[in-house]
């Protein structure tokens, strides 16, 4: 059975340092689009969710046209039945019929005139919706266009980077396979930790790259020997140094 390769810490420093540097690059394009697939996202829901409101609104407004359809229907019946009484109360015979049909008459005529208020208030009430719809409407309008702006700069940011980022991902997964499991697993763990997302950083101007806090001298001298994995004793960051970091190429 052939023995497993033993890398040297040069070896598995470099390794990481071409993984964060791929990782940086997927980063940059990421931190292009921004906010904007969230922006986006948001203002989707919002739209959906006046949509949704509207609706709600024209059931209101069709409920009211009902009733409105019903009230006219029941005024229709009112004037056709006065109609009817009026001819009647020019052939009573008795005074008991006239106040009989005299009195049909005049509940009639209130029935008119309660369906006509009720009308004038469900048509009032009717506006108001009106009002509510069209105000949420030129909402959606507002948010439809910046939401067209938003989503057409998106599109362009993502067809300008998509092949780059695809070509990266591929990068991304051979180099994180050179990375042996334990530091790979370090690695990650420091870099979620940071939102810059940097795990891997050089020592520059005397500082940490990551927190910039100083780093002691003979602490320094280590890092440059490459003997053994020195992390910030700051921010917890996998330090090297900066001749190595520029001398390893991404790919």
């Amino acid at each position: 059975m052939a023995a497993l390769k033993e890398f040297s810490v040069q070896e598995k420093l470099v390794s990481l340092i071409k993984l964060q540097k791929i990782d940086s690059k997927i980063d940059e394009i990421n931190k292009l689009r921004g906010e904007l697939p969230l922006e986006v996202r948001d203002l989707e829901d919002e739209i959906e969710g006046f949509n949704t409101k509207i609706a709600h609104i024209d059931q209101e407004i069709e409920l009211i046209d009902e009733d409105i359809r019903r009230k006219q229907n029941t005024q229709a019946e009112c004037v056709e039945l006065l109609k009817k009484y009026e001819k009647q109360q020019n052939n009573v015979k008795n005074s008991r019929e006239f106040e009989a049909i005299n009195k049909e008459i005049e509940l009639n005529e209130l029935e008119i005139k309660a369906c006509d208020k009720k009308i004038k208030d469900a048509n009032m009430e009717k506006e108001i919706h009106t009002n509510q719809k069209d105000g949420i409407q030129a909402k959606i309008n507002e948010k439809q266009e910046l939401l067209k702006l938003k989503a057409a700069e998106l599109q362009r940011i993502t067809e300008e980077t998509e092949k780059e980022e695809a070509d990266l991902k591929i990068m991304r997964e051979q180099a994180a396979q050179a990375v042996e499991s334990r530091l790979l697993t370090a690695y990650n763990r420091i870099r979620s930790n940071y939102r810059n997302g940097l795990a891997v950083v050089p020592v520059e101007r005397d500082s940490c790259g990551g927190c910039f806090n100083v780093i002691p001298p003979q602490r320094q001298s280590e890092i440059r020997l490459r003997k053994k994995m020195i992390v910030c004793e700051h921010c917890g960051r996998i330090m090297i140094d900066s001749e190595l970091n520029e001398s390893t190429p991404i790919a």
